[in-house]
């Protein structure tokens, strides 16, 4: 099954990337470069769609 989520990308002071899926309660990652950030979300939204049952 296909899903698609909303995700909310910022940039802290630091420098690091970090996304959240505002539709899934605590999931968010954090990396260096926007490629390695969009592999960690997908990665990142697959495991809470498992902890929920999904």
């Amino acid at each position: 099954m296909i899903h698609n989520f909303d995700v909310v990308i910022e940039r802290d002071e630091a420098g690091y990337y970090v996304a959240s899926v505002p539709a899934l309660l605590g999931c968010h990652t954090q990396a260096k470069s926007l490629d390695t950030l969009m592999k960690r979300a997908q990665e990142v939204i697959e495991l809470c769609l498992l902890e929920e049952g999904e």
